[in-house]
């Protein structure tokens, strides 16, 4: 079993509300690698940060996306940072992965100052920045298709999202 697709794409690009609506659509399951990554550590991401560091969170996400692309028959999101892991980037190869792709102003309308995001903590809107300018050429790097979300809303994006994944679309974000 593989998902049906792996959304990707930095904070605030719409990973979970795209994809749930994808899911609903399609009738299949909806998953998130934080949310499964919560769940097995017991605490918030933000926690798994202080008490434990980044390296220990990373370590848990490549955990948690090689099984979650083993065996997860729906959409699935993965976290921002997922795809620094260069294991994940190669396991992508074999999956469908849609890149929901949105620029500077648009993320920080969405993520507003960064509460509860602990990559956001110290100076969001510098780092936000730093982020996309990072992880997009990673992203692009494991896309499939990518979906320009800047200005557009959710059934929009969605309804290009489906007829990418149908077959039926270019994946311009129009």
């Amino acid at each position: 079993m593989a998902p049906v697709a792996v959304f990707v794409g930095v904070m605030g690009a719409g990973k979970t509300t795209v994809g749930q609506a994808v899911a609903a659509a399609l009738g299949v399951p909806f998953g998130d690698t934080d949310a499964i990554i919560e769940e097995r550590a017991g605490k918030p991401i933000p926690e798994i940060f202080v008490d434990d560091g980044e390296a220990a969170f990373r370590a848990l996400e490549r955990e948690v996306v090689a099984s979650s692309l083993e065996s997860f028959g729906g959409i699935l999101a993965l976290g921002g940072g997922a795809i620094l892991d260069e294991g994940t980037r190669k396991s992508l190869a074999d999956h469908t992965v849609v890149f929901l792709s949105v620029e500077l102003t648009d993320a920080i309308k969405r993520v507003g100052l960064g509460a509860g995001r602990p990559l956001l903590a110290m100076n969001p809107r510098a780092t936000l920045k730093y982020l996309l300018e990072q992880r997009r050429p990673l992203y692009l790097e494991v896309a499939t298709h990518t979906v320009v979300t800047d200005g557009r809303e959710e059934p929009d994006i969605t309804a290009e999202v489906i007829a990418l994944l149908r077959g039926t679309g270019t994946g311009t974000g129009s």
